[in-house]
């Protein structure tokens, strides 16, 4: 079945949103003290895992499910897609991100009690140490080594997994959830975990309208270089380890 260039931009755009709602509203709800730390990380990286299976059933056969623009570059690089689709991808991508995460704060914004936790955690933004005080004290060295080692790894299991060629072709959405899962449980207590611009971007933009969360903005940009080029290293090995009948 062929599907119009719209119609994969529009399925981008829906798929980030539903995936912004998935985590972002994971990370924002359980701002509270009613959740132990450990439960929290869970809690959110459950939402985020399990959240983005069924989104790639959705909408993997229409765009290929990227929802991260961190996906979108390497798929480009590996050969899987037209330099001319990778800036709409994008921007839808960005776009959903930012009209999820605003549902997101709209919610928060119904309790005024609670609205203020989340201004000044940025929605639930990531950060590094000279940021929200919700990270976990790592430098920026740290923060771009983790973010670049857990996007490669989940972009690896994408690359692989969706391979034509691939006996569990099927079963690509489940290995690819159970795989960000993961890179969330071990990320979230060091930078809140991102490994997706798109994630990042969101909260962060929208945080920018508030002086308490505006530090989340100023930030960002660790959150797109890291995850591109953890992306573009996950692309390369891709390329690397293709079969000579490919």
């Amino acid at each position: 079945m062929t599907y119009s260039s719209g119609q994969k931009y529009l399925a981008e755009f829906v798929g980030t949103f539903g995936l912004l709602l998935a985590v972002g509203g994971a990370a924002v709800f359980t701002l509270t003290e009613d959740y132990d730390p450990l439960v929290r990380v869970a809690v959110i990286s459950l939402s985020v895992g399990f959240g983005l299976v069924g989104l790639i059933y959705a909408f993997g056969d229409i765009s290929g499910g990227h929802f991260n623009p961190a996906v979108t570059i390497a798929a480009w690089v590996a050969g899987r897609m037209s330099a001319r689709d990778v800036v709409p991808y994008i921007l839808a991508q960005v776009a959903g991100g930012v009209v999820g995460m605003g549902v997101v704060a709209g919610i928060a914004y119904g309790n005024s009690t609670f609205f203020p936790t989340a201004q000044t955690a940025a929605l639930g933004s990531q950060c590094y140490a000279s940021g929200s005080t919700a990270c976990g004290g790592f430098g920026l060295g740290a923060v771009f080594l983790v973010e670049v080692a857990f996007t490669f790894l989940l972009v690896i299991a994408i690359l692989f997994s969706t391979r034509s060629s691939s006996s569990a072709k099927n079963l690509a959405p489940i290995g690819i959830g159970l795989t960000l899962l993961m890179t969330n449980l071990v990320a979230i207590p060091i930078d809140g975990a991102s490994i997706n611009p798109a994630r990042s971007f969101a909260p962060a933009v929208l945080s920018s309208m508030w002086s308490s969360g505006n530090w989340a903005i100023g930030q960002d940009w660790v959150f797109w270089v890291a995850p591109i080029l953890g992306g573009l290293f996950a692309a390369l090995v891709d390329r690397a380890l293709k079969s000579s009948s490919s």
